[in-house]
């Protein structure tokens, strides 16, 4: 990523972080340097749980970040199968199978990273099935549909190798549940590899973007060795296209 953009997001990131500390508003000492634990979070889940689309989605992926275990419980409790990425994507298998039908402890529990890290199995890409909602964790974001992660760009690969394996599309529902101080007025810059969000679901609304949109898959010249090194199912595709 360019340096002026780097520089552009991490000055949107600190802005967001201190207004929110500042407000008392994440449940953790302090909102920086992760995405915000919000005070709301159910809210957001109930409001997100209203929608028409969510009511008729199957198979929910969701980041394994804390703001969004309501998101993950609430689709556990209806009966929607849920990916959740490992962190870091760091297995070979990278996404948590959570499946309502054989879960042996409550959807709150299972919906943890801790708890999901014991009883789910991990499946590789290729063994998904097609997402019909995607949940995303967001530091900031503004109502084009652009949004800031803390940084370290995984929910933007887990999208493209979602994308690559034909799993989501013009069609997979993209959603960030935030506080309304995390929702901004102003440009964010984006790159290729940036997944845009088709809605904002904070306590209080639900945000329709106006400029929703889908990268075409892995940008490898914005990945340097070092990040597929660290992620075995990116060093599957590198192996694969190689073959």
């Amino acid at each position: 990523m360019p340096a002026m953009q780097d520089d552009a997001k991490h000055l949107v990131r600190t802005q967001v972080w201190n207004a929110l500390d500042a407000a008392g508003a994440v449940y953790d000492d302090t909102a920086h340097g992760r995405i915000p634990n919000f005070r709301g979070s159910e809210e957001a889940a109930a409001r997100l749980a209203e929608l028409e689309r969510w009511k008729d989605a199957v198979v929910v992926k969701a980041v394994p970040d804390k703001a969004q275990l309501p998101v993950r419980a609430r689709a556990l409790e209806e009966g929607k199968l849920v990916y959740m990425a490992v962190p870091k994507l760091a297995s070979a298998k990278p996404f948590y199978l959570l499946d309502p039908a054989v879960l042996d402890v409550p959807a709150i529990e299972a919906a943890t990273t801790k708890v999901a890290a014991t009883i789910a199995p991990t499946v590789e890409v290729d063994a998904l099935r097609p997402v019909d909602v995607v949940v995303l964790g967001s530091v900031a974001v503004n109502r084009d549909g652009a949004r800031i992660g803390k940084g370290a760009g995984y929910s933007d690969l887990e999208f493209a190798l979602l994308t690559v394996a034909g799993l989501v599309g013009a069609d997979t529902l993209v959603v960030t549940t935030v506080h309304s101080l995390q929702v901004i007025d102003t440009p964010i810059p984006v790159t290729d590899h940036d997944v845009n969000v088709d809605l904002v679901i904070t306590p209080d609304e639900v945000i329709p973007c106006t400029s929703p949109r889908r990268p075409g898959g892995i940008f490898w010249d914005h990945l340097d060795e070092s990040k597929i090194a660290e992620i075995p199912a990116l060093q599957a595709r590198v192996k694969s296209a190689d073959a």
